[in-house]
């Protein structure tokens, strides 16, 4: 897999059936190793490890309705008192963060109404933070301190 702009962390790859597998520690299980899954990895180690998010407060893969149609969100993190905290879209590295990505959170933000977004596509980070009263948005230089 490519260098991410990234913190490296010690994880666990295995092939099955010559396809990789990486462990992904919130599930508990071998998920199939892909660009995408690559940064969701790296971006989910960063908040445990870097950022003290609390591990049983963060949902990789989680579902949501939106248009009558189902979607999945690639990292949720919730608060204390389990409201939608912050939402990450992963892409693969090969993916430029364009408006379609911002677009895309933003719709899913819709759902959840978390305080704070970030897009990330492994090499380039976006956060912000989202006053929903206002519509007002503020771009962030750092990923949100967990409160």
């Amino acid at each position: 897999m490519v260098a991410l702009n990234l913190p490296t962390f010690d994880c666990k790859i295995k092939q099955v059936e010559g396809k990789p597998y990486i462990f992904d520690s919130l599930r508990r299980k071998y998920v199939r190793l892909s660009p995408e899954e690559w940064v969701r990895q790296h971006i989910v180690n960063l908040l445990l490890t870097h950022y003290a998010y609390p591990k049983s407060l963060i949902r990789t893969e989680g579902g949501l309705i939106l248009n009558q149609t189902q979607k999945r969100t690639d990292v949720v993190v919730f608060d204390r008192q389990g409201q939608p905290f912050l939402v990450v879209e992963c892409k693969a590295p090969h993916i430029p963060l364009t408006q379609s990505v911002f677009d895309q959170i933003a719709r899913y933000n819709h759902v959840h109404k978390a305080p704070y977004l970030v897009i990330s596509n492994g090499l380039t980070h976006y956060c912000c933070g989202i006053d929903h009263n206002t519509a007002d948005v503020q771009f962030l230089d750092d990923f949100p301190a967990f409160m």
